[in-house]
């Protein structure tokens, strides 16, 4: 089984620049840097799109990916604690009768 490759921040923004300030195709870029034509095209649209959260790396994420993360957290911790006060009501109006 291969293992996936892994590319360093400073290879992949040298590898953008080759493409932007440069001016060579992504096509024989990608195949001189051995990579994946799609891949380096990514880099190149995450790199436009984002400049400073481009290539956040091992176990960073984006601020945005983070935030949504947390947000995903406690929705769910609310709606466990909603559904305890429903059992918990439905128990005692039961108990009241």
């Amino acid at each position: 089984m291969e293992r996936r490759r892994t590319f360093s921040r400073e290879f992949k923004l040298e590898a953008v620049k080759l493409v932007t300030e440069r001016g060579v195709a992504v096509a024989p870029a990608a195949k001189d840097l051995d990579v994946h034509e799609n891949v380096l095209r990514k880099w190149v649209r995450g790199l436009r799109d984002e400049p400073q959260e481009a290539f956040p790396g091992n176990g960073k994420q984006k601020a945005q990916d983070a935030e949504i993360a947390r947000l995903r957290k406690e929705v769910a911790k609310l709606k466990m604690e909603r559904d305890i006060l429903k059992k918990a009501a439905a128990y005692f109006a039961k108990e009241s009768m």
